[in-house]
């Protein structure tokens, strides 16, 4: 049975999308982000694509592609069209998936659904952190709710280490940490590549735990 990998953070741009590259490279995955909103000329599934050295990994085209760079509901209620829960079929393949979310857990897709109602039971959830004002509070509030649903996630921390922060979430979680990603000028494919190789044990031991 083929696994996945549901990576989310605790609020936007807190490096998503580069992490998502990392496990796609680390594991030769495959990758679909369901909901692009905004950058659509080159969204975040080209900015992957672009970051994956290996011949591997297949990259899903988005379900939905909207124009403006806002919650999912808001730049479907511009488009004029409703995101349906029903319609985020995940893309068929034998592969491990790593899959990118929007936002954070309870970014809406519409009134009803968030972008949580998207990860099922079976999946592994990896939530991405970043130091800022108020970053303990959203961390922690990310992992209650994911552990109040039966999901402990692994933790991934992504800028410059601040101890006192990660500390203070990891004595109160308990979760497992399985690295950081350091800030880069850039992330070409050699930077992913080395994260990647870094990564792959501690990575494929939660995989499979």
């Amino acid at each position: 049975m083929n696994k996945t990998v549901f990576v989310t953070g605790i609020s936007t741009e807190v490096g998503k999308t580069v992490i998502s590259a990392i496990v796609t490279e680390s594991l030769q995955a495959d990758y679909w982000k369901p909901v692009q909103a905004g950058d659509l000329e080159y969204g975040d599934k080209d900015k992957v694509q672009d970051m994956v050295s290996n011949t591997q990994s297949r990259f899903f085209d988005n379900t939905y592609t909207l124009n403006t760079p806002m919650s999912p509901h808001a730049a479907a209620d511009i488009d004029g069209i409703r995101i349906e829960l029903e319609q985020l079929d995940r893309p068929a393949t034998e592969n491990t998936l790593v899959i990118e979310g929007a936002g954070g857990l309870l970014v809406p897709l519409n009134e009803q659904d968030t972008i949580a109602d998207l990860i099922l039971p079976e999946d592994k959830v990896l939530l991405v952190s970043r130091h800022y004002l108020g970053s303990i509070n959203h961390t922690l509030l990310s992992c209650e709710y994911l552990l109040q649903k039966g999901i402990q996630p692994g933790l991934l921390f992504s800028g410059d280490q601040h101890p006192t922060t990660e500390s203070i979430i990891l004595q109160k979680t308990g979760l497992p940490i399985l690295g950081r990603v350091e800030e880069e000028k850039t992330f070409s494919k050699e930077v992913v590549a080395h994260y990647a190789e870094t990564f792959r044990p501690a990575l494929t031991d939660w995989l499979n735990s």
